[in-house]
């Protein structure tokens, strides 16, 4: 992401009633349609979504059961996206960055923009700037002069703090802090309770793992671990639990402790 690429914090044409289809139908997509039932509960000039419902493309039938009784329709794979108006919106609901990455590529042949989703109780603070797509959970805290990329995903009570840049697609995940002035590469994983110390910079689709501390920087593609973090193989990272390459399964697996 280049400082071209920055666009301004309050995109103004939300502030409508505005429909919106979310894209999986795993955790992270049902916990996006929790903080879109809290955003119409309390509206913004009066404005609110219209959740159509859920698409996914290997939805399994638990979660689909799941979407069910939150009452909201599974709507069937993306391809019902197909000729949607251009004012409908897709919040992506995948927890895995390069997943979550993979599916906005696919999303990308429907032409419809993304939602930006932000907890009432999150905190976005001033010359904070972001792309489209950005969802932000309950406690979430970003100070100022952040940029964020593109779909980025700021899950329970975790900082992001001052001059930080975080590329596209980042996850960070709950009560992880990531330090002022760090730099996380597209794709990047922070795992939850981890930590980056200031001035770091994190490769494109490096993992940091639960509960690690980063005290110097991390090559991209890199799997780091403990405290302090230290690389460990991809394949001892992959004996973990499997993350799957659709939306419905589990890919929002925390990487190793």
């Amino acid at each position: 992401m280049t400082e071209s690429d920055r666009r301004s914090p309050w995109p103004r044409e939300q502030r409508l009633t505005t429909d919106v289809v979310i894209v999986g139908v795993g955790g992270m997509g049902r916990e996006i349609y929790g903080v879109i039932r809290l955003l119409n509960a309390r509206p913004v000039d009066g404005t609110s979504w219209r959740v159509l419902g859920f698409v996914d493309d290997h939805p399994t039938e638990p979660n689909v059961e799941l979407v069910r009784r939150l009452g909201v329709p599974f709507l069937g794979p993306t391809r019902w996206l197909a000729g949607q108006p251009s004012t409908t919106r897709v919040a992506l609901g995948v927890g895995h960055p390069q997943l979550r990455r993979e599916t906005d590529q696919v999303l990308a042949r429907y032409d419809l923009p993304a939602a930006t989703v932000v907890h009432p109780a999150a905190e976005i603070g001033p010359d904070c700037v972001f792309q489209e797509g950005l969802f932000a959970a309950g406690g979430a805290r970003v100070t100022t002069n952040v940029v964020l990329g593109r779909h980025v995903h700021l899950n329970q009570n975790c900082t992001v703090g001052h001059d930080a840049v975080l590329g596209d697609h980042v996850s960070v995940n709950p009560l992880a802090a990531v330090s002022g002035y760090c730099r996380l590469g597209d794709g990047v994983m922070v795992g939850t309770t981890a930590a980056v110390l200031p001035r770091l910079t994190v490769g494109r689709d490096a993992i940091v793992g639960a509960g690690a501390c980063v005290t110097r920087d991390v090559p991209a593609g890199t799997v780091v671990t403990g405290v302090p973090a230290r690389p460990v193989s991809r394949s001892a990272a992959d004996a973990r639990p499997v993350v799957m390459p659709a939306h419905g399964r589990e890919d929002e697996v925390d990487h190793p402790a």
